[in-house]
């Protein structure tokens, strides 16, 4: 799917439908706003950037954005097709809370080696709160990149080791009602 085409064939119509949360007509209609969007069919980092920065004009989405364009071009080809997206699009917009966790921890997990380490979390917070910018007050505990990740680590990092396992990471998600809200953001958007 990563060539333009006016519409989806029947196999790629079942096909998305066995891998996403969304039936027939949503699927061409998001397909129909993909190419509308992305005539060739894909979309490369910098339009990715792009997007991101239409919806967070008051910080710098740049580096969260590519932290998300890598969990969502899963074939790591730089280029998201639109089966990527819309198999990213559904877990993030439908799947329930054990599939966003799931999602989550890959965008966390920055080097794919199943743990998220503490400068990883660290990367991402801290792009997370450039992206937001100014536009949210934080409470004094939280209010650096540092102080939140130290504080997500001091919840969740049961064995102390400066590693979350995917378990770990679940669990303390589950006790934090900021991360909890967040994953259910989307829900019912889409």
């Amino acid at each position: 799917m990563g060539r333009s085409q006016s519409k989806l064939t029947t196999e790629e119509l079942e096909d998305l439908q066995q891998c996403t949360r969304f039936n027939k007509k949503e699927l061409q209609q998001w397909y129909k706003g993909f190419i509308k969007d992305c005539p060739s069919g894909q979309l490369d980092k910098p339009e990715f950037q792009q997007i991101y920065k239409q919806f967070f004009p008051f910080g710098d989405p740049s580096a969260f954005a590519d932290y998300v364009f890598n969990v969502f071009d899963t074939n790591k080809n730089g280029k998201i097709e639109f089966k990527e997206f819309i198999v990213a699009l559904s877990v993030t917009s439908r799947g329930d809370l054990e599939d966003k966790l799931r999602w989550a921890f890959q965008l966390y997990d920055i080097d794919n080696d199943k743990t998220i380490t503490y400068e990883e979390m660290l990367n991402i917070v801290d792009a997370i709160y450039k992206m937001v910018g100014t536009m949210i007050k934080l409470p004094p505990d939280e209010d650096t990149p540092e102080k939140r990740v130290k504080k997500i680590f001091s919840l969740m990092d049961k064995k102390k080791d400066d590693r979350l396992t995917f378990d770990e990471f679940k669990e303390g998600s589950m006790k934090d009602p900021a991360i909890v809200q967040a994953l259910k953001l989307y829900d019912g958007l889409v």
